[in-house]
């Protein structure tokens, strides 16, 4: 497939080859381990065992690629074990890496209680600061990491500016792209070395998988990430890599109505007297407003917002809503929210990514926006 095609149609196409035995046009489920060989070493398209390699596994890393710009897609069994076969890839003991101060709380676990154990220290900056990366670099610095839009804040980090500095150290820098899914946003194109998507979220986009994915350009990295799949073995299996690669298809229509229902969301919060704060990339007055608009085709689905009354209150506003569905997770089909503190950043808390108690995470769904304004008017009482 030509790279001149638009993304709505490498969404739809690339990966998905007719199959050669029936033309069947969706990648079949190789549900299967092992494949017969034609003599000792005679492999039939390369495949020998699933861990390594299978058809629909390879379907989807051609789309991932495809989407991304990059050279080489890899599909994990979790956006987790991904960042884990990444960190594992780039890293040895007594590496640093920078950390955001705003991030996934499994992220932030992932250093905190894993790969700090391993000899893997790391330092906490704000990133939407190109200043304070820089400040936080050491001699040791291997990799910057950034999630923008970040989770559950809605930091924005400028990815050309913060590229360019980590380059100048010999760093890599890696951007999550889950909130904005390559549809609204492409690191790559902009100077990051890798890319993470947990597949579940947008990619996947129906809360009905688990999966992960990284996507390189350089070649040689993406050879020593590819040995490192291939060795620690969290792999997608095939009807994960099936399901992910069948959301992918719908990606753009998906995030053009989940980022047209956020912004009547936000319109509603932002007038509401009993939120005291809103957090979304698209409002002018969101301090990352310019740079999301310089780097993002739109703003996304994620919308989160404080509530005036503390804690409490934001607790009952999750247990008071009825179509927004309460539940850790986000990029599906249907409206979730959360509250952060208590539960999918928990494991940051007393850290300094700990989260406001008072703050409530939106995932905007694709419903009828004025059935979502109506349940959130009446969660705030």
């Amino acid at each position: 497939m030509s790279d001149q095609c638009s993304f709505e149609t490498r969404a739809i196409h690339a990966g998905n080859t007719a199959d050669p035995l029936t033309g069947a046009v969706v990648p079949p489920i190789y549900q299967v381990s092992t494949y017969k060989q034609d003599g000792v070493g005679g492999l039939r398209g390369g495949y020998e065992y699933s861990r390594s390699a299978n058809p629909t596994r390879t379907a989807l890393e051609e789309n991932l690629a495809a989407l991304e710009g990059g050279r080489r897609g890899l599909a994990f069994a979790s956006g987790l074990a991904a960042e884990d076969c990444l960190l594992r890839t780039l890293l040895t003991p007594g590496d640093h890496v920078v950390i955001p101060n705003d991030a996934y709380g499994g992220t932030f676990r992932l250093f905190a209680k894993v790969a700090s154990r391993w000899g893997v220290e790391f330092s906490v900056a704000d990133t939407s600061d190109v200043a304070a990366v820089r400040a936080a670099l050491t001699p040791r610095t291997k990799a910057v990491w950034v999630e923008t839009p970040s989770n559950p804040l809605l930091g924005i980090t400028d990815i050309a500016a913060v590229a360019q500095v980590a380059r100048q150290a010999g760093a890599r820098l890696v951007v999550d792209n889950t909130f904005a899914s390559p549809y609204l946003q492409q690191p790559l194109a902009l100077g990051a070395d890798v890319v993470v998507h947990s597949t579940t979220k947008y990619m996947g986009g129906h809360s009905d998988v688990v999966g992960g994915a990284l996507v390189v350009s350089d070649p040689e990295l993406a050879e020593e990430l590819a040995y490192h799949q291939n060795a620690m073995g969290a792999v997608a299996g095939p009807f994960d890599a099936w399901l992910v690669l069948r959301g992918i298809k719908t990606l753009a229509v998906r995030m053009d109505r989940h980022t047209e229902n956020a912004t009547k969301v936000t319109d509603l919060l932002t007038r509401h007297p009993k939120v005291s704060q809103v957090l979304y990339p698209g409002l002018p007055e969101h301090p990352g407003h310019e740079v999301a608009a310089k780097q993002m085709r739109a703003f996304g689905g994620m919308v989160s917002f404080r509530v005036a009354g503390g804690e409490e209150a934001a607790v009952e506003v999750c247990n008071r809503a009825k179509l927004f569905t309460l539940g850790e997770s986000l990029g599906g089909v249907e409206s979730l929210l959360e509250h952060p503190g208590r539960m999918t950043h928990a494991s940051a808390a007393g850290s300094p990514l700990e989260v406001p108690a008072d703050l409530v995470r939106l995932s905007v769904g694709i419903e009828n926006g004025d059935d979502l304004l109506a349940d959130l008017t009446q969660a705030l009482g």
